[in-house]
C-alpha cells in the first residue's frame, strides 16, 4: 500500500507540473509558474526539515547508538543487493548489455553465498557493483529532467526523477515475491521502507547538518548541489561514457532504491 502510494504520488506530482516542464525546456517558463513552484518547494523543504530534525534524525541516533559500524554495513549491503534487478534491466534498456550480466550475477551470488547480500562475495570475485535506474536510463536516451521539485519525504526531486522512482516499484523483487499475500505484503513493505529511511538519514545526518549549519539560505544550497550533481549523468547525444551517475552529495532517499 505504501509503495503503490508513494509511486502515485511521485507520478502525479511530475504530471500536475507537466506544463511548467515543458515550458521550462522551451525557454518560455512564466514568473507567475516559477512563483508558485518556489511557493511550493520551499514549504515543503521546510516541512521535510521539521520531519527529519524531530522524528527520523532522533530514530537515527538511536539506531547509530545501539550498532556497530560492522552491523549497519550488512544492512546496507542487504538494502543494494535488493536494487540489483533493477540496475540489471535498466542496463539492458541502456545497451550495455555486458554491465546487465554483472548485475544479475551479483544478485544471485550475494542473495546465496553472500546471505541475502549482506556480505559482497561478488565484489571478491570481480564482479563491481555498479548500480542504475529509470532516471540513469531516461538520461542516456536524453529525456530532459525538469525543474526541481521537493516531495514529502523524500525530498528533492524533479519530475523525471519522481518518474523514475515509481516505475521502480514494478521492478522491486521485494514488491514481486509478497504480492500474493496483501497482509505480508504491506507489513515488509512498511517495515523496509521505515528502515531504509533509518539507514538511509544515519549516514547523511552529518553532512545534512554541516550544510544546514553553514548555509544561508539551506533550501536554496541543497537545490544547487542536487541540480550541479544531476548533470553528471550522461546523454547518448552527448558522446557520454559513463554508465551511471557519480554524486559527491547523496543525501535523502537513495534515488536507486524505491523504499
Amino acid at each position: 500500500m505504501f509503495r503503490r502510494w508513494l509511486g502515485g504520488l511521485a507520478l502525479a506530482i511530475s504530471v500536475s507540473i507537466a506544463p511548467v516542464w515543458a515550458n521550462e525546456n522551451h525557454d518560455v517558463y512564466s514568473d507567475d509558474s516559477e512563483s508558485a513552484l518556489e511557493t511550493y518547494n520551499r514549504a515543503m523543504f521546510d516541512f521535510n526539515t521539521g520531519f527529519n530534525h524531530y522524528v527520523l534524525m532522533p530514530v537515527a541516533e538511536f539506531y547509530r547508538d545501539v550498532t556497530s559500524p560492522f552491523v549497519r554495513r550488512r544492512l546496507r549491503n542487504l538494502f543494494d543487493n535488493l536494487q540489483e534487478p533493477v540496475s540489471a534491466g535498466n542496463y539492458l534498456l541502456q545497451a550495455e548489455p555486458k554491465q546487465s550480466g554483472v548485475s544479475l550475477s551479483r544478485f544471485v551470488i550475494n542473495s546465496t553465498l553472500g546471505l541475502l547480500g549482506m556480505f559482497d562475495v561478488a565484489d571478491a570475485w570481480g564482479l563491481k557493483q555498479e548500480q542504475t535506474n529509470f532516471d540513469d536510463t531516461f538520461a542516456k536516451w536524453c529525456i530532459p529532467d525538469g525543474p526541481f521539485i521537493v516531495l514529502p519525504f523524500i525530498g528533492p526531486s524533479t519530475p523525471r526523477a519522481a518518474t523514475s522512482m515509481a516505475l521502480g516499484f514494478v521492478m522491486d523483487p521485494v514488491y514481486w515475491s509478497t504480492t500474493n499475500d496483501a497482509n505480508v505484503h504491506d507489513k515488509v513493505t512498511y517495515g523496509l521502507a521505515a528502515v531504509y529511511a533509518v539507514v538511509i538519514m544515519e549516514e547523511n545526518m552529518d553532512l545534512l547538518n554541516d550544510l544546514e549549519k553553514n548555509s544561508v539560505d539551506f533550501y536554496a544550497t541543497m537545490k544547487a548541489a542536487y541540480m550541479q550533481n544531476r548533470k553528471n549523468k550522461g546523454c547518448f547525444n552527448d558522446g557520454a561514457q559513463s554508465s551511471a551517475a557519480s554524486y559527491d552529495f547523496d543525501f535523502g532517499i537513495d534515488e536507486t532504491t524505491d523504499y
